[in-house]
């Protein structure tokens, strides 16, 4: 999911159907200035509901919950006394944020809302402020405190206020700018309390919480959705982030210093032996499901995925669109992709990486055509990559990992 005017993409129906898995944290510690978050799919028969204030969770109780149509959530506590608040994951936008009462105009909140007149430690942000001008869309109330308006592309928004508020994760306490929102609409769903920006601009997590942890770089682990749904994956924040060892590549950053996306410089993708090319820049956002690409290199790319398959596509179905499907029982066999990123960074991407079944025995390509001339590497194709991002470096590191281990 990515801030205005870097688009948020709505991905293809049949994904949603099918997506009915998402993570919230499940255990956060800290080592020197190492700050780790696992990620647990809140479907899982672990998922905590205790506080997060302890720097270690142990035995969590068992919680249900519903979809969150392919997205992570790590969770946080808010305020004093603290509450947990659990937010999406994005690395494509940069402003923190949860539902506050009161909350006329918002999408329905299974949980309770945060509730500022609750807390000891809640401070507006008055107008005129730096944290005021770290947002574009701001307004200054009659009371002098910073009004916001945040929007994603696909229209969704957060309006609120800003304010000062004590977070704590993984034994970290910190005073955080986030956003309160009063009025917040779009595809957010019932489980969402709100959004954790991980972008590269001032207002991220990443940013804000830097300087405590030795700097602003974090690492993060998907686990591929369609496995144990008890498993997964992790952040890790400040020293101790770092990629390293056997199979690691780097590609550099193009962002300039303070931007919210982190692009970065695609040469082409490999369908197993042979070459496609496309120079472009493309985002790595973890808040956007699907890779999205130019229409004529989507089109090679497919043209080369059928020719090297011995399977045969699904045709003519109307659920699954023009989309490149194919029926199995467990997973696709078919050729690795791999994406060539400047400085020779060539990233392999398994099936279980790139197809995903929208319904039992079904596997479709989770890539699409962009509409709008924005280039996504979406998350499905970061699952099982431990990738670091180093915003003071301006670097990008991958490495093929078993997130499921981690």
């Amino acid at each position: 999911m990515a801030n205005f005017p870097i688009s948020f993409h709505t991905f293809p129906l049949y994904l949603i159907l099918y997506l009915l898995i998402f993570f919230q944290t499940h255990e956060a510690t800290i080592n020197n200035n190492t700050l780790t978050i696992q990620l647990l799919r809140r479907n899982s028969h672990s998922s905590s509901s205790s506080s997060f204030l302890p720097s270690f969770v142990n035995n969590p109780a068992s919680s249900k919950v519903t979809s969150n149509n392919g997205d992570y959530l790590m969770k946080l506590s808010i305020g004093t006394p603290p509450v947990d608040l659990y937010g999406l994951a994005d690395t494509g936008s940069d402003l923190i944020w949860a539902q506050c009462l009161p909350c006329d105009n918002c999408y329905p909140q299974k949980a309770p809302m945060f509730d500022p007149t609750m807390s000891e430690t809640f401070k507006l942000i008055p107008c005129g402020s730096e944290p005021c001008s770290w947002i574009y869309h701001t307004s200054c109330s009659s009371e002098n405190s910073c009004g916001y308006s945040y929007e994603y592309a696909d229209k969704s928004v957060s309006k609120g206020v800003l304010a000062e508020e004590r977070f704590s994760f993984g034994g970290v306490e910190s005073q955080i700018v986030f956003g309160c929102g009063h009025e917040d609409t779009g595809t957010f769903n019932e489980n969402d309390m709100g959004l954790i920006g991980l972008g590269g601009g001032p207002l991220s997590l990443v940013s804000q919480i830097g300087a405590t942890l030795g700097g602003r770089r974090f690492s993060q682990c998907l686990v591929p959705f369609h496995t144990d749904p008890n498993l997964g994956g992790s952040l890790i924040f400040g020293e101790g982030s770092e990629v390293t060892g056997e199979g690691v590549v780097t590609t550099p950053l193009i962002s300039q210093d303070g931007d919210t996306s982190y692009i970065v410089s695609l040469k082409g993708i490999s369908v197993g032996d042979t070459f496609v090319s496309s120079e472009l820049n493309i985002v790595i956002d973890s808040g956007t499901p699907t890779t999205y690409l130019p229409q004529d290199f989507y089109d090679q790319l497919v043209q080369e995925l059928r020719g090297q398959s011995n399977m045969v596509p699904i045709e003519d179905d109307p659920d699954l669109g023009s989309q490149l499907c194919y029926q199995s029982d467990t997973n696709v066999e078919g050729p690795i992709l791999t994406a060539h990123f400047d400085n020779s960074a060539d990233v392999p991407l398994l099936p279980i990486q790139t197809f995903i079944p929208p319904r039992d025995g079904v596997f479709c390509l989770a890539m699409a055509p962009a509409s709008d001339g924005l280039f996504i590497f979406g998350n499905f194709a970061q699952s099982n990559l431990l990738i670091g991002f180093d915003l003071d470096n301006k670097m990008v590191s991958f490495k093929p990992t078993d997130c499921t281990s981690q």
